[in-house]
């Protein structure tokens, strides 16, 4: 495939297609956190269960991205693109229709293999239908789209829980998605790529046990702890297959990853930094719902205006942060990105029963705005490293870190808090941490968040020593190839 194939006069209406589903998937992930609390009371369950229904969609998410990349770049995007819009329509029709929380896990899943399918290759469709200098341009707008899901998510789930019940939180994803296979059929170019390709169904294989053993081990080490013998021996599993994985990748004639990729060291450092701010927002959004309606008695509307904030704040500052970084370069605006988010964690460290509805959105902005500072240049700098025949691929190794990122999150900040929770009410013999009292519950949220800016502050050191590095001259990234 080569540039010479696509139509850049068509490149708005692409990205208008691709939008319609970005917005399925964010739009539907953030009204599901906010509707947690609800579902725990409607479908008589509890906190460690509820969980699942974010947990299944991501751990589906996570061991298929790779997979469904990969395929892409073999048979084309288009077909893979637009057959997930309609999986993920159908399964969201399935998810409203649940009569209880484990119907609603298993069609969660059916949902997640159609948004699989739009994640993986979002990025990679943008990337090819811009020109190369309006990437971090177009990378922007789409993480716009990304923040004005997550944003309407909250509000649109709020009114919904306020006036309907739970499962219409779903059902707003029918019209969504019908509308989006429309575009996605008349605008998105149905590129193929050239030669033949093998898929690498041993590494694909290896990659899903490792990758699936690595998420049930993180989801039962905070249940049932994490020197537990399942969870040991689910980490030994995720290690040997990964060790295995990494074997055939480099001995397979086509493999699935190419290994060489990760020789180029901004590629590297962009993914494991975008890995880790995913970590700290998880665990900032599994949380917070938690603490405004048990501890600050709001509704699911106060609660969802305020969930909003950081997606809004995000939406507005990455096309800026997009466009800055196609002037100036994507390395310093991601450190500065790092900054603001360091700054805002380690804000929330103060958090408190006494904050005002008003504080709670000045603690919230900086946390939005460090985000979208940070995501566009760093998603552009990942996929500008992508060779064009990998584009899928690259796309879904750039979702996954997000998806592994999110699972992490869950699991290690929500087995912080819980076990800190726990420990402070452990007088009163309390068993679940939502059933703590309120100031222990808070004591807890505010140690959680000192770990959370402490991983921050990780983030920020690799960003600042690649910095120093490339104006000391050391890294000249051009010279960098990837080889499998």
């Amino acid at each position: 495939m080569n540039n010479t194939e696509i139509d850049y006069t068509r490149k708005w209406h692409v990205m208008t297609a691709v939008s319609m589903g970005t917005l399925l998937a964010t739009i539907d992930g953030s009204i599901v956190n906010v509707a947690l609390p609800t579902m725990v009371r409607e479908l008589d369950t509890n906190f460690a269960t509820v969980q699942w229904v974010v947990l299944a969609y991501l751990l589906t998410l996570a061991v298929l991205l790779l997979s469904i990349g990969r395929l892409a770049d073999m048979v084309g995007k288009k077909q893979i693109y637009s057959t997930g819009l309609a999986l993920f329509t159908v399964g969201s029709f399935l998810c409203g229709l649940s009569p209880n929380v484990y119907y609603l896990i298993s069609f969660r899943v059916v949902q997640a293999v159609g948004a699989t399918m739009m994640m993986a290759l979002g990025m990679a469709i943008l990337t090819e239908s811009f020109p190369p200098q309006e990437r971090g341009k177009a990378l922007g707008v789409g993480g716009t789209m990304v923040s004005v899901g997550i944003a309407i998510g909250p509000t649109l789930g709020g009114v919904i829980l306020d006036l309907l019940s739970w499962n219409w939180i779903f059902y707003v994803n029918l019209p969504i998605g019908i509308v989006g296979m429309i575009l996605v059929t008349r605008f998105v170019p149905n590129l193929k790529p050239k030669g033949k390709q093998r898929f690498d169904f041993w590494g694909a294989s290896t990659l899903f046990i490792s990758l699936l053993s690595f998420l049930f081990a993180l989801t039962l080490g905070q249940n049932q702890g994490f020197l537990n013998y399942r969870t040991i021996a689910l980490f030994c599993s995720w290690l040997v297959f990964l060790v295995l994985f990494i074997y055939i990748e480099q001995h397979v004639e086509q493999p699935m990853l190419a290994l060489g990729l990760f020789r180029n060291p901004l590629f590297s450092i962009n993914l494991i930094t975008g890995f880790i701010t995913f970590v700290a927002f998880a665990g900032t959004i599994i949380l917070l719902p938690f603490f405004l309606e048990n501890i600050l008695d709001y509704d699911t509307k106060r609660v969802g205006l305020l969930l909003a904030v950081i997606p809004a704040s995000m939406g507005i500052m990455a096309p800026i942060s997009g466009s800055l970084s196609d002037r100036f370069g994507t390395r310093r605006i991601t450190l500065i990105g790092l900054g603001i988010l360091l700054f805002g964690y380690l804000t929330f460290t103060t958090i408190s029963g006494e904050n005002t509805f008003f504080s709670l959105i000045l603690l919230l902005l900086p946390l939005g705005i460090g985000m979208g500072v940070f995501q566009s240049p760093n998603n552009s700098a990942i996929m500008g490293e992508a060779p064009p025949d990998r584009l899928g691929l690259v796309s879904g190794m750039l979702s996954l870190t997000r998806t592994l990122g999110q699972s992490t999150g869950i699991a290690v900040d929500g087995a912080i808090w819980a076990a800190l929770t726990i420990a402070a009410a452990r007088p009163m013999m309390v068993f679940s941490a939502t059933d703590a009292p309120p100031q222990a519950q808070i004591s807890a949220l505010q140690h959680t968040f000192i770990f959370i800016a402490s991983i921050i502050f990780v983030a920020l050191l690799l960003a600042l020593w690649a910095v120093i590095k490339e104006l000391k001259g050391r890294i000249d990234w051009q010279d960098v190839e990837p080889q499998n």
